[in-house]
């Protein structure tokens, strides 16, 4: 018995080469590139043995030549806020399903909302030759992109828009379900209505709060300071701002949330408290129709705006030379019950 104890296998490094595969089957190594390759030249008997060799070898061809040779490693990038949040679920499983459609691999990661990590990311996925990118950005200066994509590498921004460059975006209509889901609580007597949105620096919290803006000014009513909040989704800045504009002297009766992450947290609080109030969240959450009420939503189609920025990629990877243009996708408001709570009776 070998004493693997002492002296055990190697587990890597040893992968077999096309030169092992034309040993085991007594060919040259051209001939087992064709047979690699799918090319024509080979008698079946000769690509039988080969393929013997290669299945009993367990040979994978190493694309890392056709790389330099073509130019193209059939692969594309995909730069998320964040992996786990279930907006990104349905947007990723689009673009795969696109990339896979065209031949190619997705490779993917999360920024965790940091500049300097999106940038690391990108230019990490650029140094191993990607086709293209869909970046959910970050940051707010994508110049760093500029030689890259001088370089052919095709870019699509998704969910908000590149900063300081033109480059491809698909976006939600941001403000217009923001506007809309402000102008449903109004029509359901509401007059003092909250927003708890994200960061002041996102794109996308920007666009929502100028839409919770707009239709309150359309609607006539005026918006106090304390029934704005923007900032981190952490619960606990969150739950603070709950509580700051239920216990404001003149309280909010409905509140309008910037996020899913910030719906939650609202729905938790909201629920400690002695009073209904309404609520309509942008974005959905699972198990929203279930709860009593209902959670109304301003529901976004992630799977929309995966799948256009995908084929958009790809159609840049194809040679379309039309100057970078923006795509924006509707949303929708979905009416669960809590947005169409009546301010209560005592307020």
């Amino acid at each position: 018995m070998a004493d693997t104890a002492r002296h055990p296998e190697p587990r890597y490094g040893n992968r077999p080469t096309m030169k092992d595969v034309a040993a085991r089957a007594g060919v040259g190594l051209k001939t087992v590139s064709r047979v690699v390759n799918a090319e024509p030249g080979v008698t079946p008997d000769t690509e039988r043995r080969v393929q013997e060799a290669i299945d009993a070898l367990g040979f994978r061809r190493n694309d890392s030549a056709r790389v330099l040779r073509k130019g193209r490693t059939a692969s594309i990038g995909l730069v998320l806020e964040d992996l786990a949040d279930p907006f990104y679920g349905p947007l990723n499983r689009a673009v795969e399903e696109v990339a896979r459609a065209h031949g190619a691999l997705l490779i993917n990661g999360s920024s965790a909302e940091d500049p300097d990590r999106e940038q690391e990311l990108v230019l990490a996925l650029c140094a191993r030759r990607v086709d293209g990118l869909i970046i959910i950005p970050a940051g707010h200066d994508h110049r760093y992109l500029e030689p890259e994509i001088k370089a052919g590498v095709a870019t699509v921004f998704v969910d908000r828009p590149a900063g300081k460059i033109d480059a491809d975006a698909v976006l939600s209509d941001s403000f217009g379900g923001a506007r809309s889901g402000t102008a449903h609580l109004v029509a359901h007597g509401h007059r003092r209505i909250g927003f708890i949105g994200d960061q002041p620096r996102i794109h996308t919290a920007v666009e929502r709060l100028r839409g919770y803006r707009a239709a309150m000014a359309e609607a006539g009513l005026p918006v106090d300071g304390s029934w704005v909040s923007l900032g981190t989704t952490v619960p606990e800045r969150v739950h603070e701002a709950v509580v700051s504009m239920l216990k404001a002297p003149e309280p909010v009766t409905a509140i309008l949330t910037g996020n899913n992450r910030v719906t939650v947290t609202v729905v938790r609080a909201l629920a400690a408290h002695d009073r209904p109030v309404a609520l309509v969240g942008f974005d959905d959450i699972e198990l929203a129709d279930l709860l009593d009420p209902g959670v109304s939503v301003i529901a976004q189609d992630a799977a929309t705006l995966g799948r256009t920025a995908a084929e958009r990629l790809f159609r840049r990877l194809d040679g379309a030379a039309e100057a970078p243009s923006q795509v924006v996708v509707p949303t929708r408001l979905i009416a669960r019950g809590s947005g169409e709570l009546p301010p209560s009776a005592d307020r």
